[in-house]
């Protein structure tokens, strides 16, 4: 059953392996479960609404609400498709709904520490490491992303420059302006780059540059610049920050590649500091 329902996920959905090796675990996962509560076999018609609650419930317990609601989105997917598929007549996952949770907003990477890590990189890295770690900050790229570009995906003028994201999140093109600081980091590195390159930043054997890899890149510098779990997707959110300051919201989710602008609104809403300066503002001493 789980052999049909991965083939839906990639041949009718195209859906990538990751997120399917996801699904599929949070399925298994469910079914273990149930044979553990209910002492017996695995069978779609006997799945209930309150037994998918119960397991809900479990889940609170353990986890947190984001991968509660991730284990319901697949859960409510496979459901579904046993109903298209005639498995069952009634879907069972159909009124589970997820759990309420308000996010933090996203770490917000201050000026000292930019700068701390610009100088690491700069007196530590090579012109890739500083073109790297420069691209993520100046574009607000995703590290998948920027492991995919090629040489083609870059054009540099004397005055102006792109990248373009041949294949984001959902597949979706855009293309990405490059400010004078990511085109002077590019040109002092593509003359470093060998002419049979695959990849802008090639990994091991000229291969795909993983996203584990450029994790510890970051990890590198962000330890030699004495700052603590720094991810290569806090460089995203620290261009997020800075364009929302000045940029039409709908401007800068078509930059960050969003599909919605309630993702992009992260980037308005005012973090701890922010909230801690408006208070010392009231302060006697």
């Amino acid at each position: 059953m789980l052999e049909e329902f991965e083939q839906h996920l990639r041949e009718e959905l195209d859906l990538s392996d990751k997120t399917i090796r996801a699904y599929l675990s949070d399925v298994r996962q469910f079914g273990q479960w149930y044979e553990r509560w209910a002492d017996r076999a695995f069978m779609l018609k006997d799945i209930s609404t309150p037994t998918l609650t119960r397991y809900r419930a479990n889940l609170i317990e353990r986890l947190k609400p984001a991968s509660i609601n991730r284990r319901i989105v697949s859960l409510k997917r496979f459901f579904a498709w046993a109903v298209a598929t005639g498995m069952i007549e009634r879907d069972p996952a159909k009124p589970l709904r997820q759990i309420k949770d308000v996010p933090p907003p996203p770490r917000h990477l201050t000026d000292q520490e930019e700068a701390a890590l610009m100088s690491a990189v700069s007196k530590y890295g090579t012109n890739r490491d500083v073109a790297l770690i420069t691209l993520m900050l100046h574009t607000g790229i995703r590290t998948a992303e920027l492991c995919d570009l090629t040489r083609a995906d870059i054009k540099i003028a004397p005055r102006s420059g792109t990248i373009t994201i041949r294949k984001g999140k959902g597949s979706k093109r855009r293309e990405i302006p490059l400010n004078i600081t990511a085109r002077t980091a590019l040109n002092a590195y593509l003359p470093d780059l060998a002419s049979d390159a695959a990849y802008l930043f090639p990994g091991r054997n000229n291969q795909r540059l993983t996203e584990r890899a450029v994790g510890y890149v970051i990890a590198k510098f962000a330890h030699l610049a004495k700052l603590k779990d720094l991810s290569p997707h806090d460089l995203r959110h620290r261009f997020g920050y800075r364009m929302a300051e000045n940029t039409p919201i709908h401007r800068l989710a078509q930059l960050m590649g969003h599909d919605s602008v309630d993702t992009t609104l992260l980037y308005i809403g005012a973090t701890a500091q922010d909230l801690q300066a408006e208070v010392d503002k009231i302060a006697w001493e």
